[in-house]
């Protein structure tokens, strides 16, 4: 049997992470995080297709194949978030469990960022901890899909938080 596939999907000027902003974003490359991500997908007998999109109208394109294809969606919707009600609907049409990720912290940044259309589909958002972000979204997704043991199952999480 082959393991879960788990789409990782990230938006608009992340391919410009470890020279874009470095005191904000960090050091480490879109490269660097998707070592990240296999490493930590093959610990937890994960399958993974990382890809990065400037276009709005391909990572759309990219959660509809989704449906029938992956158990889940790990994302960092990037600008998007806070602009796309389309990558919102698509989301939520791809009826899967959905991890949301941030590098930083967009509720400690600018007005704007503070609202983010995307968690309206997230089963689950995690921002602020750089790369290591991307690893704690594949951890809650394998309990989420039924994934190795991580201890961050259904089971394991609160619905009323």
């Amino acid at each position: 049997m082959s393991p879960p596939l788990i789409a990782v999907f990230n938006g608009p000027n992340l391919n410009l992470l470890g020279t874009r902003e470095p005191a904000l974003y960090g050091a480490d490359t879109l490269d660097d995080i998707e070592t990240l991500c296999a490493e930590v997908a093959e610990a937890l007998d994960l399958a993974i297709d990382f890809r990065q999109t400037n276009v709005e109208g391909e990572l759309i394109s990219w959660v509809q194949e989704c449906r029938g294809r992956a158990a889940g969606i790990v994302i960092n919707p990037a600008g998007y978030s806070h602009t796309s009600i389309a990558l919102m609907d698509a989301l939520l049409a791809a009826d899967l469990p959905v991890v949301e990720v941030h590098l930083t912290n967009i509720h400690r940044r600018e007005a704007f960022r503070h609202l983010s259309y995307v968690s309206r589909a997230a089963t689950g958002v995690i921002c602020g901890l750089g790369p290591a972000g991307y690893a704690l979204a594949l951890r809650a997704m394998a309990g989420l899909v039924g994934g190795a043991a991580t201890g961050a199952g259904p089971d394991d999480m609160d619905d009323d938080e």
